[in-house]
């Protein structure tokens, strides 16, 4: 058993266990059972090995994180919380600093002294965590708010340098910020508005949508939006074409949830009759997506890499010159501490590659601010390290979804929010600091080719309702005048 005492001030309540989970080596999640009474958390992992916990940490001055401890062996005596969090953090600062050469690099100074800072006072906690548990926990939680404010700051920072290389490289000469395609029957002005942001659409092909019943197609809406974004002068990114989450797959598919040969032979047509349809018009696909984490059929992990090859193979042989994609959901694997049948999605990303797969890039969904498993808010050096973990699979990177919300969900009991925050409760201004920041980060990147901002407008359905660039009355939000400045501005490049 692992237990993990909290030293909170004032009774504050433990925190939810609401997405916490367990991770063992590589950072892969691993099960166990969780419970918190007594101003303890205690897991029981199924395995002996050392695990890490990870969780949805309330941290002064900047909301409620996902933040994680190192990984520990079992013992009785219970360990100290705060300061097991302080001491990742400040690992995780350590560990990319040396690996981005950041060490006495020009410019670095101020946020080198928060590392320092952070440093001595998580040393300070360390002295004290069996005598005062008490002043252990202030000294950490100062700690772990000082890192944290630094990596970002060092991400930031690195983000900089390297925007700067990659516009004297030309690397901004082709597209590369695209957007969600707009709500059906869109006027010809919106979408010509459009154009001040992004370069391309991307357009979702939701099979059950498209397909309502076994013998019927349903594809003239489709049909005439692709046009009018063509004559837009925006370039189309289709898909996603197979994805088997319980809002893609037809009603009429479950009557062969337990003959994959029916569920293939379906899916592979309609794959090919999707792309033979719009070969001409479109050049990029997202051949699957979420393959890994979420499906209502419950396919064996020998099943799912056949219907990615298959998607992606029948792609290729239909538009050999379209760029095919494989798109990574919930990217740090949450929902494999719960379900067995489901793939680790950097185990999953690799076994495409090593299987000699026919694919062109990599995708990678960075959804936050959703009071639900694998979407609660995360730091910006948290995000640049997972895009640098990718990287290292030697296949380019599209960020085919980004997004965030502009207002908080309802708050706990407890006043924290369920889904996390990034600085403040979420607004206006917020969300589009954020998104523009995250944009930057994963832009500096040589191997990101794209971003894709998720959603365009807000709404009760979109996966995030309060994440679009404009409003429900279609209105723009601060964000969407910020993202037409970002892209003017990396076009331009830096101010000589």
């Amino acid at each position: 058993m692992h237990r993990f005492a909290c030293h909170f001030k004032e009774r504050q309540p433990l925190p939810s266990l609401q997405g916490a989970h367990l991770l063992g080596a590589d950072n892969v999640p691993v099960r166990g059972e969780m419970t918190g009474a007594g101003g303890e958390l205690r897991c029981m992992p199924r395995t002996q090995d050392p695990v890490a916990l990870s969780l949805l940490w309330p941290v002064n001055g900047l909301g409620p994180l996902q933040l994680q401890t190192t990984r520990l062996p079992a013992r009785e005596r219970p360990y100290h919380l705060h300061v097991e969090l302080a001491r990742h953090q400040l690992m995780r600062l350590s560990v990319k600093r040396e690996e981005w050469g950041l060490f006495d690099y020009n410019g670095m100074d101020d946020v080198a002294a928060e590392i320092d800072r952070a440093r001595a006072a998580f040393v300070a906690a360390l002295k004290v965590q069996e005598t005062a548990p008490a002043e252990a926990a202030r000294l950490a939680d100062e700690a772990l708010l000082v890192g944290l404010r630094a990596g970002e700051a060092m991400a930031r920072f690195h983000a900089s340098v390297f925007l700067g290389r990659r516009h004297q490289a030309g690397g901004f000469g082709r597209p590369f910020l695209g957007l969600t395609a707009p709500p059906p029957g869109a006027d010809s002005a919106l979408i010509k508005r459009l154009t001040d942001v992004a370069h391309f659409i991307r357009v979702p092909f939701i099979w059950r949508e498209l397909q309502p019943t076994e013998h019927t197609q349903q594809y003239d809406a489709l049909d005439a939006a692709i046009r009018n974004y063509a004559a837009a002068g925006l370039a189309v990114r289709g898909g996603p074409l197979l994805s088997f989450g319980v809002s893609s797959v037809p009603d009429w598919m479950y009557i062969w949830e337990n003959d994959f040969e029916a569920i293939y032979e379906a899916a592979r047509e309609h794959v090919e009759r999707t792309v033979r349809r719009h070969a001409r018009s479109i050049g990029s696909w997202i051949a699957v997506s979420g393959l890994h984490a979420d499906s209502v059929f419950g396919f064996t992990f020998e099943q799912i890499m056949e219907l990615t090859r298959m998607a992606t193979s029948t792609v290729k042989q239909i538009a050999p010159r379209s760029l095919v994609i494989v798109d990574i959901t919930q990217p740090w694997g949450e929902y494999y501490a719960r379900n067995q049948q489901t793939i680790p999605p950097l185990l999953y990303a690799d076994m495409v590659v090593q299987s000699g797969i026919q694919f062109d890039a990599f995708g990678l969904q960075l959804l936050f601010g959703l009071a639900s498993e694998g979407f609660h808010c995360r730091d910006l050096l948290q995000i640049s390290a997972l895009v640098d973990k990718l990287a290292n699979l030697g296949k380019p990177l599209h960020i085919t979804a980004l997004g965030a919300p502009s207002h908080c969900p309802a708050r706990a009991a407890g006043g924290a929010s369920p889904a996390g925050e990034w600085h403040a409760p979420w607004n206006d201004d917020l969300h589009a600091e954020w998104l523009t920041q995250a944009c930057e980060v994963t832009l500096s990147k040589p191997y990101v080719e794209t971003v894709c901002l998720q959603p365009l407008c807000d709404g009760p359905d979109s996966i995030i309702p309060t994440g679009g660039l404009l409003r429900e009355d279609l209105s723009p939000k601060p964000a969407f005048e910020r993202l037409a400045q970002l892209r003017a501005r990396l076009i331009a490049g830096p101010a000589r």
